[in-house]
């Protein structure tokens, strides 16, 4: 946990009081409407039997409550938070740098709460942020035509074994085992919700994940040994398209990904996938319903399963199944981003009905 929630009876009256010194530090999950709140909600207040509170996002999501669509408790940015910004803004700035928590205390702020904010906001905290900020920059090093050492020193690193350690915890390998000349190739591409890396041919995108998914390293496995030559280093033109189309994805210009992937799979599992890109943003689907729509209505564990190999992450979008109930399930890319990316392709789905109300304008208007 990562506040020391106080106990029921004044949390209860915190929120009654729309105490703002909890805002961001716990949630009230509404047992009798199923969604959760800050505890600055305007809406009318639940009883005290119908409350229970929680310290983070993630476990009011993971108990199956939805997020409220007065307080919006998903929507505090970042940027909302000054802390968070002036340490975006600084890593921007220096991202070699080997942040440290006297760094953080260095610019005002206290790391214990720098920490919970990040961890509440990205998944990580800071330093683990700027951790793979800096690897982020070491692999491109490679992807450029690097030598090892080199992308060391641009990552920060003292210790070559401290690289590649850390270079293996994401990719499964050490450096220099990834080849300038393979058949596939690996590439960093950085998004709003963290960075991911890419796996491409010519021809065909074979893998996007985020990179702490922990699956990661065994699925790029996986794929060297699948593959003659093993995985290179660098783009392709359909990294480049993916890489393209993630931005638009994320800039609210198009939710539609038209690059051509390759997914190695049994039939069954390629029905499952195909049935996932047949989802349109801002829509869901419970696997009992996928089941239902590829023919295999009992099917539904082998729809989950399915669902949990699929190595293309967003654009074979994974993250669209929720239970049947309504709460969301499980999410190799973690839960607080699902939710993320659920509330984006909302947000299109919103503009999409406002462009349809704007009044029609004469040719001479």
């Amino acid at each position: 946990m990562l506040f020391d929630l106080p106990d029921h009876d004044t949390l209860y009256q915190a929120l009654l009081a729309r105490d703002d010194r909890y805002d961001g530090q716990a949630y009230v999950c509404v047992a009798s409407t199923g969604v959760f709140c800050r505890l600055t909600c305007p809406a009318r207040k639940p009883l005290p039997e119908n409350c229970t509170f929680r310290a983070t996002i993630a476990e009011c999501i993971e108990a199956g409550f939805r997020p409220c669509r007065r307080c919006h408790p998903l929507q505090a940015a970042a940027g909302a938070d000054p802390a968070i910004a002036a340490l975006l803004k600084a890593l921007d700035e220096r991202p070699g740098l080997r942040w440290s928590e006297g760094d953080v205390v260095r610019m005002g702020y206290d790391p214990s709460t720098v920490r919970r904010s990040f961890k509440r906001q990205f998944g990580m905290t800071f330093l683990e942020m700027a951790r793979q900020r800096r690897l982020r920059e070491g692999f491109e090093t490679l992807a450029l035509g690097g030598k090892v050492i080199a992308a060391q020193h641009e990552a920060g690193f003292d210790s070559p074994s401290a690289f590649r350690a850390a270079f293996a915890r994401i990719l499964g390998c050490a450096p220099g085992a990834l080849r300038q000349d393979g058949l596939l190739r690996a590439s960093w591409i950085g998004t709003p919700l963290g960075d991911m890396i890419a796996v491409a041919s010519e021809s065909h995108l074979h893998l996007l994940e985020f990179v702490e998914r922990k699956a990661l390293p065994a699925e790029l496995r996986k794929l060297r040994e699948a593959t003659k030559g093993g995985i290179g280093i660098g783009r392709t033109k359909v990294t480049e398209q993916a890489a393209a189309e993630l931005r638009a994805f994320f800039e609210g210009r198009a939710p539609v990904f038209t690059t051509p992937l390759f997914q190695a799979g049994s039939a069954f599992s390629q029905a499952v996938w195909d049935e996932l890109r047949r989802i349109p943003a801002g829509g869901t689907r419970s696997y009992a319903e996928i089941a239902r729509r590829i023919g295999r209505p009992s099917a539904i564990r082998a729809v989950a399963r399915a669902n949990g190999a699929n190595q293309i992450a967003l654009i074979v979008p994974c993250h669209r199944v929720i239970g049947a109930d309504g709460s969301l399930t499980g999410y190799g890319g973690g839960l607080w981003r699902k939710q993320r990316l659920l509330e984006i392709e909302r947000q299109y789905v919103a503009d999409a009905g406002a462009d349809l109300r704007e009044p029609r304008r004469s040719a001479g208007g």
